[in-house]
């Protein structure tokens, strides 16, 4: 059982030597949405963020000083902003940090006026985060949840 508490995190640039870290993370988190989907495959977890991974449109979250998760946001589009490749450690989650992170990126755009989308595996709990932060579905398909939240 989690216990919501509100921990102090930070976020950082990601740097080349991060992706290992955010490779094995992802894999860790998603395994068990993927599995349930029947789509977990252990090398294609992995290369799917070894292949996406944009340095400058990632930041790291820290907590206590370590690697605690990661985060993508970057432009897509016609000036709207996709969020991707977002995971916290599974010891952290529901401690707020999540929120936290997303609050923060949200103000961001929130600032310029434009909207953000992102997708989410079907019946993954991460959607719960997502709607909260007022994100709504714009479509779905077997495996994702396309969703956006508009200014």
């Amino acid at each position: 059982m989690h216990v919501r508490t509100t921990q102090a995190w930070a976020l950082r640039p990601a740097t080349p030597g991060d992706l290992d870290d955010m490779v094995e993370l992802r894999a860790v988190v998603m395994r068990p949405d993927l599995v349930r989907l029947g789509r977990f495959d252990e090398h294609r977890v992995r290369q799917r963020m070894r292949d996406s991974y944009v340095p400058e449109h990632t930041s790291v979250i820290v907590v206590d000083g370590r690697f605690a998760g990661c985060v993508t946001l970057r432009p897509y589009g016609d000036g709207d902003w996709c969020l991707e490749s977002f995971f916290v450690d599974e010891a952290l989650q529901g401690r707020g940090i999540g929120s936290g992170v997303l609050r923060h990126l949200l103000a961001r755009t929130d600032a310029e006026g434009v909207p953000v989308r992102l997708n989410v595996l079907q019946g993954s709990a991460a959607r719960r985060l997502y709607e909260r932060h007022g994100f709504v579905t714009e479509r779905e398909d077997p495996v994702d949840v396309f969703m956006i939240r508009r200014t």
